[in-house]
């Protein structure tokens, strides 16, 4: 089964949803396989290229959103540090320091079901600097309308990051208090704006397959670019504490998916990757992905640049 699905996205196919079941169903001795051959689709589609970005969180906590997952969330008693939006200079120092280690973008990203117009007003003018200093700027806002986008975009802006985070049907699980509707329609929004667009979730909420690859079929039809895939890391304080964590392998599997499902698209590997993958980071290039969030995310630790950019090399790749 493999070698035919491989061959058929090599020729420009596109997988229907039984064969990404099929795919999901890989399992034992196989699931080597599975990688071997997504990482060819990866050679054939993105070349030996792989693309770092970094973030910033400019605005933590204090959300009044009810996602299950977030430390930041209305619902959520974790115990992090909190504070209001920082000011141009400190996100221009973290993005010059992102720069120096390898990073081709550099992401915004602020707590909040959208940022206010104060808000973005400020962080046009980080945008603006990110792009001066020689990096792609990307954010991530919340729920925004077409003419805050375009404004956005008109002072540097490259990309917008909004994730679909799961399913339509697992969505409500996990958040009720904006719905998957809203979520498409700020990603309609970014894609009539003209900026490119960033677009994944977060695997080991209690999702199945089904799910995962539901998700994939809609980022597909809804054309992103980019597609951040995270891992669920059970923060103590937050509804889903008490979750398992994936195992390595079914997190690599999830990778390979994509890969199958969207071919030509870059397959970010993102938060969780440090405590999900361990010692199996360093199959996340022959599982398929092209891309990394280097660094530390929001509310948990990520993985040093230096040690991504060492794997990078030993890879035989290179930087995009």
């Amino acid at each position: 089964m493999l070698k035919s699905l491989t061959e058929r996205v090599l020729n420009g196919a596109s997988l229907s949803r039984e064969d990404a079941l099929g795919i999901a169903s890989v399992d034992g001795a196989e699931v080597f396989e599975l990688f071997s051959s997504a990482n060819k689709i990866r050679e054939a589609y993105r070349g030996k290229k792989i693309d770092l970005c970094s973030i910033v969180s400019a605005k933590t906590g204090a959300c009044p959103e009810d996602c299950s997952y977030c430390a930041q969330s209305k619902v959520a008693r974790a115990e992090i540090k909190t504070h209001p939006l920082v000011d141009r200079g400190y996100v221009l120092e973290k993005a010059r320091t992102a720069k120096g280690q390898g990073a081709k973008r550099f992401c915004v990203v602020i707590s909040g079901k959208r940022a206010t117009d104060s808000e973005l007003k400020q962080i046009a003018s980080m945008v603006s600097a990110i792009r001066s200093a020689g990096l792609l700027p990307c954010a991530t806002l919340g729920l925004l309308k077409p003419d805050e986008l375009r404004m956005l975009k008109d002072a540097g802006l490259y990309r917008y990051h909004h994730n679909l985070e799961t399913s339509r049907r697992f969505f409500p699980q996990i958040c009720r208090t904006h719905s998957y509707e809203d979520k498409i329609k700020t990603i309609e929004a970014v894609k009539a704006s003209g900026l490119s667009l960033c677009s994944g979730g977060i695997f080991g909420m209690g999702e199945d397959w089904q799910d995962r690859i539901d998700m994939a079929l809609t980022l597909r039809e809804l054309e992103a670019d980019s597609i951040p895939i995270n891992f669920l890391v059970p923060i103590k304080g937050t509804p889903l504490e008490d979750i398992k964590p994936l195992r390595p392998l079914e997190a690599l599997k999830i990778i390979s998916l994509y890969r199958f499902l969207l071919p030509d698209k870059e397959i970010r590997v993102c938060g969780g990757r440090l405590q999900i993958l361990g010692e199996f980071n360093s199959f996340v290039f022959m599982a398929g992905a092209d891309g990394l969030l280097t660094g530390d995310c929001l509310t948990t630790s990520g993985r040093k640049p230096k040690d991504d950019l060492k794997l990078i090399e030993q890879y035989g790749l290179s930087l995009s």
